[in-house]
């Protein structure tokens, strides 16, 4: 490790030629980047929740009022801002009352999980206050998904009521009763999860009128209203975000939006987690790209419907979904590659890129399942790339976007694919600083970067490069740290300053001005 380091900063700090030229004008500061554009995703699905995070307070593995005390503690490096709970296709299913109560006395649930495993949870030990007591931990905001598909109206207004009164009604009673007097703080609530399929085979117009006659009955004091977020399409289809930002103007903050990268394109046969060859390194990147095609679509949309600007397009499920490995410990289990990394940076700079009108992502999912943060295997835990990639991006939270444009930029082509060789995104952020990221897409070839910053005669940069040998690095329980992001700096030469970017590396600096 301490030999690569070197050679990167051998890199790093000689005179080069640059091929590629990002200029920056901090002049003209553009959307803030929301926070809870890092936001995660924990569904009751396989071990995401249980063994993942929850072990229960009994548990030899060290932990807290039943959570991880090492998850917990690794997530709250991320500073997650959010967390969407129960789920997923799981909130469909999900009676909140089954989760309330002595441990002991709560039924068993009984649910289908995305691959048609019937999966069943002794207790359901993780309910609402289990949850939030997390979000305490994490210092997070809470993104509640209610149950419509096989739910009423009056079950979600009883559970609003249950988590936001604090008045002396019934149900704040019943809270007290188990243990939390004052109110939860409930910061977006979600009427639904994917209508269009497994919440319930609904056409949007359908749904538009449930939504607005459940939402009609979720009351809650004025002072801890959670905002209301609408269960929208699935990818490229912008029917759903059409008629929900006709018809829910006035009672939606957002409307959410389902994308995965899948290497293949094809659902039936979607890729392989480790092992794979070139070609499926490049059409796992293309495809993720189209994120920002997929945006502009759905923006497009709610520019028409709404030019207030009010809806945000909340794209609360993404990440890669591979084909489920032959020993995979549990439902949606799948390793994690420098591979990912680059698909969660190249997403972020999407993100960024449309600020103003993506206020909200949450990545699928936070442990043990898809595109996960860590992995964990009874006691042992590991930090995945897409961790990584998270613990790098840090600073471009609540950072205020920087426009800039890639001149010459250089081209990875493979085949018929072809994609830009470098991605950039860059901020100031609420230390003062500004950040540059960058992705090189390239498995091969270093790249040099010229960096530019009108008005500023950059001193250098400093921050973390995360690459390896391998397209599929990865870190397992028995080598915890066999990739993981290495210090990283470049001076100026005279006044011009250039950063040589290693080959498939995603990289994050502060430049100093």
């Amino acid at each position: 490790m301490k030999s690569s380091v070197l050679a990167l900063a051998m890199l790093a700090t000689a005179p080069v030629f640059a091929a590629v030229t990002i200029d920056i004008d901090p002049a003209k500061p553009g959307a803030v980047i929301n926070k809870n554009v890092y936001g995660q995703f924990a569904e009751h699905l396989g071990t995401g929740v249980y063994e993942g995070m929850w072990v229960g307070p009994k548990s030899n593995i060290p932990n807290t009022r039943g959570w991880r005390n090492d998850v917990v503690g690794a997530l709250k490096e991320l500073h997650v801002p959010l967390v969407r709970w129960p789920g997923g296709c799981f909130a469909d299913v999900y009676h909140w009352r089954d989760g309330i109560g002595p441990q002991d006395k709560r039924p068993s649930n009984v649910h289908t999980n995305a691959d048609g495993v019937v999966e069943i949870d002794a207790i359901n030990a993780v309910g609402t206050h289990e949850f939030f007591d997390l979000i305490d931990m994490l210092g997070a905001d809470a993104y509640v998904n209610g149950n419509v598909g096989t739910g009423s109206v009056q079950e979600m207004s009883d559970w609003v009521e249950y988590m936001t009164s604090d008045g002396g009604s019934p149900l704040a009673r019943l809270r007290a009763q188990n243990g939390r007097e004052k109110p939860f703080k409930v910061a977006y609530f979600g009427i639904g999860n994917e209508l269009w399929g497994c919440g319930g085979n609904m056409k949007p117009e359908y749904y538009a009128n449930l939504y607005s006659n459940y939402e009609h009955f979720l009351w809650a004091p004025e002072k801890s209203r959670p905002k209301m977020i609408a269960s929208g399409g699935s990818g490229f289809d912008t029917t759903w975000t059409d008629v929900l930002s006709k018809e829910l103007k006035d009672r939606t903050i957002g409307i959410s939006v389902h994308q995965y990268t899948v290497p293949t394109g094809n659902w039936d046969i979607k890729g392989k987690t480790l092992g794979f060859k070139e070609g499926e390194w490049i059409s796992t990147l293309a495809n993720t790209l189209k994120m920002d095609q997929l945006v502009k679509d759905h923006v497009a949309v709610l520019d028409k419907n709404d030019p207030e600007k009010k809806i945000g397009l909340m794209i609360d499920e993404w990440g890669t979904w591979y084909d489920e490995e032959k020993d995979a410990k549990s439902a949606l289990f799948q390793q994690n590659s420098l591979r990912d990394a680059l698909v969660a940076a190249l997403n972020f700079h999407i993100f960024h890129e449309h600020a103003e009108r993506v206020p909200m992502t949450t990545i699928a999912q936070m442990v043990n399942v898809l595109q996960a943060m860590i992995l964990t295997d009874k006691e042992k835990m590991v930090l995945t790339p897409t961790y990584y990639a998270f613990q790098m991006y840090v600073p471009f939270q609540d950072a205020t976007s920087l426009p800039l444009a890639i001149k010459d930029n250089t081209s990875y082509t493979l085949g018929a694919l072809t994609i830009p060789g470098v991605s950039a995104s860059a901020a100031r952020a609420k230390d003062g600083k500004l950040y540059l990221a960058l992705v090189n897409t390239d498995p091969s070839n270093a790249v040099d970067v010229a960096v530019n910053v009108a008005g500023t005669e950059l001193q250098g940069a400093a921050g973390k490069v995360l690459t390896a040998a391998t397209m599929d690095a990865h870190n397992t329980f028995q080598n915890p740290q066999a990739i993981k992001p290495a210090a990283f700096s470049a001076r100026a030469a005279g006044d011009k300053l250039s950063i040589k970017v290693p080959a498939k590396a995603v990289m994050v600096v502060a430049l100093e001005e």
